[in-house]
């Protein structure tokens, strides 16, 4: 049976993490959404459950993607960063 591979999560990534601000078609709910991580799929799971739990909040991950709810954006800035991380702060 063929299993297909599953998607990377770094798809043509340049290296830099990067943190939106998302708020439209969220039901008026600020979502912090995290891209670019260069991390397995398994791991990029475990990071997010770590960044809910530093900011107290709830989120999920789809495709590859963190989305963290609230707007904890210098929270997750700082968090990632000291994980070694390079970080970038994109959209509004």
């Amino acid at each position: 049976m063929n299993v297909p591979a599953q998607k990377s999560s770094n798809q043509k990534s340049d290296g830099f993490v990067r943190l939106r601000r998302e708020v439209k078609g969220r039901g008026g709910g600020t979502v912090i959404v995290i891209s670019g991580i260069p991390l397995p799929a398994a791991e990029i799971k475990e990071l997010s459950g770590a960044l809910k739990k530093k900011c107290g909040c709830g989120g999920t991950v789809k495709d590859g993607v963190i989305e963290i709810q609230g707007d904890h954006r210098d929270v997750l800035l700082s968090e990632l960063q000291a994980r070694g991380f390079k970080v970038k702060l994109a959209g509004g």
